[in-house]
């Protein structure tokens, strides 16, 4: 018996759910339900009425904190749910006649059906990590707001007619900003030093050279803290950051540069390019691989991409392998050695 797709359009204040299978010839549509814990009761008995939890995969587009309390109770209830990217479902129809909250609902529930074998299925992350993400998307906040203070008082500056109250708000705010910084970084060693799982991960990643704290906190948020590091493949992730080189070329008349789509969590792939500045730089073996590629022709930011990709599929390797990184390392396919 195959299962039965629901479809959940998730609002700040309300949601509506539909439900869509392959016999269905219209989905089953439900009224608004409140988006608090009476409307989540209102939406079980009346999932309970068509069908069991067993023969359900639940879809909702990620919408940040409010479907967050959603995809939590669904979870605990032993529904299968699956939190996907709205642009990738909305893709997947066409623009077409009217749209509202029962369209949307009937569409992601059809988007579950259509797309059943890529669904990304979702699981509550550990409290820990959770508490991190939110420390380190209020540092990020932090720091935008600390870079535009910093640029607006180098404006003031170059006035003529200084205005000693507006200078001196803005010190105050840069100075204010980042003292919040340095005591969000300061939780965030914190944390991990009371995990020693986490503590050990992110000592064999800051053995890796231009990976630090943020890099290596971003890391362990985007992964769920490597809950699944036997599984751990650099090129998924790569892909799902936004820096994976794709080819864009067909027959004689395309040839087209090859580039990253630069799509994906924002944080990361800043990161990484950061990072791959700094192994530019510093890093003698990347220093020359950079020199190399600039010789043959190859663009820059191109390069740096490589050089985050790199560095990335070290860092996987390292959590893979539960080792440090080793200077100078190279690796040996195991068939040489059984030869020799």
């Amino acid at each position: 018996m195959s299962p039965n797709y629901v479809g959940i359009d998730v609002g700040a204040d309300t949601f509506v759910c539909s439900i869509f299978s392959a016999t269905d010839v219209v989905p089953q549509t439900s009224g608004e339900f409140a988006n608090t814990p009476e409307g989540f009761i209102a939406l079980e008995k009346w999932l309970n009425d068509r069908q069991s939890p067993d023969d359900s995969i639940v879809c909702l587009e990620a919408t940040g904190v409010y479907g967050e309390m959603l995809c939590y109770w669904l979870a605990a209830k032993g529904y299968r749910l699956a939190v996907e990217p709205p642009l990738k479902v909305k893709r997947a129809f066409k623009v077409k006649g009217h749209k509202n909250d029962r369209i949307d609902s009937r569409q992601i529930a059809e988007y579950a059906y259509r797309y059943q074998d890529q669904l990304n299925f979702w699981q509550p992350r550990s409290e820990l990590v959770e508490q991190m993400a939110v420390l380190l998307a209020t540092r990020e906040q932090f720091v935008q707001q600390r870079t535009a203070s910093i640029n607006a008082r180098k404006a003031l500056k170059r006035k003529v007619v200084q205005t000693q109250l507006a200078n001196q708000l803005y010190d105050d705010n840069i100075e204010h900003l980042s003292e919040n910084i340095a005591a969000i970084e300061d939780e965030i060693k914190t944390l991990i030093a009371k995990n020693p799982d986490f503590r050990q991960l992110v000592a064999w990643l800051d053995s890796i050279p231009a990976v630090g704290l943020l890099l290596a906190a971003n890391t362990l948020v985007l992964t769920n803290g490597f809950a699944h590091r036997e599984h751990i493949q650099y090129r998924k992730m790569a892909a799902h950051i936004g820096i994976c080189p794709y080819e864009h070329s067909s027959g004689t008349s395309v040839h087209g540069r090859t580039t990253a789509l630069n799509q994906g969590p924002a944080r990361m792939r800043k990161l990484l390019h950061l990072a791959a500045r700094s192994l530019r730089t510093h890093h003698s073996e990347f220093r020359a691989y950079f020199e190399r590629k600039r010789a043959e022709g190859k663009d820059p930011q191109l390069i740096l991409n490589n050089i985050a990709n790199k560095l990335l599929k070290i860092m996987c390797a390292i959590i893979r392998t539960q080792k440090p990184y080793i200077k100078g390392y190279v690796s040996i396919n195991p068939i040489f050695v059984k030869n020799a």
